[in-house]
């Protein structure tokens, strides 16, 4: 016997059934809720002395959060664990997730960053359903660019993954699954606001046209209608962002042929800066503005040989096309850029236990870049044009034995070639063992290759009064171990999930962005020296009593770099992370709590100079801070209305802009953020659900 619990809303009672009456009710009812499982069974199902029970509902949690299968560690992010908080953005989708972090780059543009492994975002991956997306001067705003209500589930990956999808991965791999035109017929809408009076508005349908043909079409909407600048600094604390964002997708299917492929169209306006100046006489106020077109195309054929091996050839194929308007103050940078992508894949199980694939690709990127700037040495305009072109031809192989689920190992090569840097090679291996159900065991080794583009990926630092010097980049190249550790102890009737890991990220070439040499430039060059990551991390999850879910974990980070000919801290960072997160949905499944607590380490500021009255500039060094989030939903059977709060602690930077009085100084520096740079928000929303169960 299996034990579950269901309700009788005749009886009101809770009863236990046996596993065949169990799978009998699962097979004739669909799902009602993100996580609960709804069955009618006809009356003659099951009486109960003389009296006929006319509907049961089977009411069963699933977990948010679930660990990667295969050699390649890293955890699944499902619809649950989204629905947990407001996730308006991709950006917004990680507070309750213990290994990445997310941050704002600087204090007026808006710009977000993840961290993973204690590293830049840069150095992760990111893709949008297995093709490589939002490269170069997308990168800084792209969390802002996938709206939370299209995701179906995010992958993260830690290491240096596999070598399929290219030789980027440094850190690790995101992966953005998106709601699909083959998924149940309907409408979904969601509707968001919060006290900064920024609004949302998203909506998600698909047809099937018949049995092989389906399309679907998402559509997003947000503004924020006031700008706030709750410090008095005279600055807007995030700008307004006014974005559109629509996307067309299609699925197809034959006995032998799948077909996936979609068109997509963005467009964003950001405003912010100034609100007034601290002397009428002076300079014009300080402004901040961002217009930004982004269309991107995509195709995927999957061609099935043999069905009962596997044996299929794919081919996928993306484009882009990114353009920013962008001014800071008296800068004005305009970036034209274009990618194209293609990957030619053939995979095949000879047997249960081996896999192989192997396959061609080819990347090309184009960027165009225009800066104009008031130079003070010559009192007059500035000007620089740079063309940045890259074609990537590359092959790969890979291979994988799993024998018996207990032993997975996974060994892949790449070779591709630049124009730009020549040939290089990326070798990749993954390894896992599982002696026991209770355990499992990963190991992992390889290599990542980025090519850095100097102002599209660090164009929110033309926000800053400091003179930015660059010198010509070389490939950024390093090395990737990992170990982890899982385990699955039975407790008290309950499993205690924990989770151990360690990653060192070491650079072999690195482009170092130098906020000390000089306190008024921001240098950017070659590595010179030692640069690498030490990352230790420890999870716990565990169901305390039946719907109340706990997950704590405790991460430790030493991030070092050569900076003017001296291994030094990596500014910015936090030395450590702990989280606590709790989660109760009540056993009918009406009604949701979840709160999460995070405290973020200290770390170092970057050297302060001395100001004209003998006060350094910042401190040397930022202290720990917490935060805290909750959210309340309530479950209707086809809409849920949620309520909750971030940074509920009100923690914010006291001083996020430095010399906010004179921006356009050479002392004005908004991008020395460590933390929250706004205070406590509140939001409501409401998720509709249209022909859906």
């Amino acid at each position: 016997m299996i034990d579950i619990k269901f309700v009788v809303p005749d009886l009101r009672k809770v009863v236990k059934m046996s596993a065949t009456v169990m799978l009998f009710m699962i097979g004739t009812g669909v799902s009602a809720q993100q996580d609960t499982v709804n069955s009618v069974v006809p009356d003659s199902a099951i009486q109960m002395k003389g009296s006929t029970v006319g509907e049961v509902t089977i009411v069963t949690r699933r977990p948010g959060t679930s660990r990667l299968g295969g050699a390649v560690n890293g955890v699944k992010i499902g619809q649950e664990e989204l629905f947990k908080a407001a996730c308006c953005n991709l950006g917004e989708s990680f507070s309750t997730n213990p290994s990445v972090d997310v941050n704002y780059s600087d204090a007026t543009t808006g710009a977000r960053q993840i961290k993973l492994l204690g590293l830049s975002g840069t150095y992760v991956q990111m893709l949008t359903e297995n093709l490589p997306n939002y490269r170069g001067a997308a990168a800084p705003y792209s969390l802002g660019y996938v709206p939370g209500p299209w995701m179906k589930s995010i992958q993260v990956s830690k290491g240096c993954s596999s070598v399929k999808n290219g030789y980027e991965a440094i850190t690790g791999q995101i992966n953005v699954d998106f709601k699909k035109p083959e998924d149940e017929e309907g409408a979904e809408i969601n509707v968001f606001g919060d006290t900064k009076t920024r609004f949302e508005a998203n909506a998600d349908g698909n047809i099937h046209i018949n049995k092989s043909l389906s399309t679907e079409l998402l559509a997003h909407f947000e503004n924020s209608f006031e700008n706030h600048d709750e410090n008095n600094d005279g600055f807007y604390d995030k700008p307004k962002v006014r974005q559109i964002n629509v996307n067309n997708r299609w699925f197809g299917r034959t006995h032998n042929y799948i077909f996936h492929g979609g068109l997509g169209a963005l467009t964003e306006k950001r405003e912010g800066g100034q609100t007034h100046a601290a002397d009428i006489q002076a300079a014009p106020l300080y402004n901040i503005k961002m217009n930004t077109d982004r269309y991107e195309a995509y195709m995927k054929h999957a061609f099935i040989l043999d069905h009962s091996h596997g044996t299929n050839i794919a081919l996928m194929t993306s484009g882009s096309m990114h353009a920013m308007d962008a001014r800071y103050g008296h800068k004005w940078y305009d970036i034209n850029e274009k990618n194209v992508y293609a990957s030619l894949i053939f995979e095949t199980n000879p047997t249960k236990a081996h896999n192989i694939s192997a396959g061609l690709s080819f990347n090309h990127d184009y960027l165009k870049n225009t800066l104009h700037m008031y130079d003070r040495s010559n009192g007059g305009l500035s000007f620089m044009r740079l063309r940045e072109k890259e074609n990537v031809p590359g092959m790969y192989a890979q291979y994988t034995y799993n024998l018996h689920h207990r032993l997975t190992a996974m060994a892949g090569i790449r070779l591709d070639h630049s124009n730009v840097y020549g040939t290089f090679v990326t070798p990749r291996f993954h390894l896992k063992y599982a002696p026991a159900d209770i355990v499992s065991i990963r190991l992992s080794a390889g290599k990542g290759y980025r090519t850095p583009h100097i102002l599209a990926e660090n164009n929110y630092l033309l926000a800053s009064g400091r003179k930015l010097v660059a010198e010509p980049l070389r490939q950024e190249e390093a090395w990737n171990y990992g170990a982890s550790t899982a385990l699955n102890i039975p407790l008290f009737g309950e499993t205690l999930k924990l989770n151990m890991e360690y990653y060192y990220t070491r650079f072999k070439e690195q482009a170092v962005i130098d906020y000390d040499s000089d306190p008024f430039e921001i240098r950017i060059y070659n590595l010179d020296g030692k640069s690498y990551s030490h990352t230790f991390q420890i999870d716990a999850t565990y169901e305390l009593f039946r719907g109340m879910t706990l997950t704590a974990a405790y991460r430790l980070s030493d991030v070092k770099t050569t900076i003017g000919g001296k291994l030094m801290e990596k500014p910015l960072t936090s030395k450590y992370k702990g989280l606590l997160t709790a989660s109760y949905k009540t056993p009918l499944g009406l009604w949701q709590f979840d709160a999460t607590l995070q405290l973020n380490g200290g770390g170092r500021m970057p050297a302060p100079y001395e100001k004209e009255d003998g006060t350094p500039s910042w401190d040397t060094r930022f202290g720990a801070y917490e935060q805290l989030s909750a959210q309340i939903t309530r479950w209707f059977r086809h809409f849920s209305v949620y309520v909750g709060g971030e940074n509920l602690t009100g923690f914010k930077q006291k001083t996020p802009i430095i010399s906010a009085d004179n921006p356009w100084s050479r002392e004005f520096e908004p991008t020395m953020i460590w933390g929250p740079v706004h205070g406590a928000m509140v939001y409501a929303g409401i998720r509709v659900k249209i022909g859906r169960d």
